[in-house]
């Protein structure tokens, strides 16, 4: 019986240690003007009442497509692909027109967001990014029908279930604010201790 070192053995159960890539949590999105940033802000405190958490102005976006957890290679697969598709669409407006809660079909609520208005651009922009990246990068798509919003808060669900059905604050305010989309952003979300933190690894001018 031999009681010498294992290397095989040794080997096999550090492997997959040694080949663990670190991966980074990505989306792409569409960032605010500080003007608009601004003014959604003064909505925090507005309803008191609802158990929410919310999110901090720098933070507000237009999410476009969630790629999840990647490598630095399929980081920079996404980074190339996405200024491609920039190059081939030009800057249009964006135009928010309603705080309510969301989304719509479910109960109890999960968000307070903002909605925006749907647009050729905006959808041909989001099918476009989807097809390309699914080339490359490997990750779930989002299925459900493209609408674009921003989330202000997150409810505390348990929080708001205690709420009297009756007494459940009603938000659906009508806005009107316009900006125009200039560029798109490939995102890194980290989780730190007092929240998500959001850092633009690239941004990609529309149409250049």
């Amino acid at each position: 019986m031999s009681y010498g070192f294992n290397f095989r053995l040794f080997y096999d159960n550090i492997q997959p240690i040694i080949t663990m890539e670190k991966r980074h949590r990505i989306f792409i999105a569409i960032n605010l003007p500080e003007e608009i940033k601004k003014e959604l802000a003064k909505y925090e405190g507005k309803w008191p009442e609802v158990p929410a958490k919310w999110i901090p102005k720098d933070n507000l976006h237009i999410t476009l497509e969630f790629l999840g957890d990647l490598t630095d290679i399929e980081i920079g697969d996404a980074c190339q692909i996405v200024n491609e598709i920039a190059k081939n669409h030009k800057p249009f407006t964006i135009n928010l027109h309603k705080v309510l809660y969301g989304p719509l079909a479910k109960n109890p609520p999960k968000m307070i967001w903002v909605e925006g208005e749907k647009s050729e651009e905006l959808t041909d922009l989001k099918n476009d990014l989807q097809k390309g990246l699914l080339e490359k990068v490997r990750f779930k798509p989002d299925e459900k029908l493209f609408s674009p919003h921003i989330t202000l808060a997150r409810i505390l669900e348990w929080e708001f279930k205690k709420i009297d059905p009756e007494e459940i604050p009603e938000i659906s305010e009508e806005i009107g604010l316009t900006f125009s989309a200039e560029s798109i952003e490939v995102m890194e979300s980290e989780m730190k201790k007092g929240g998500p933190r959001y850092t633009v690894l690239e941004s990609h001018i529309l149409g250049e």
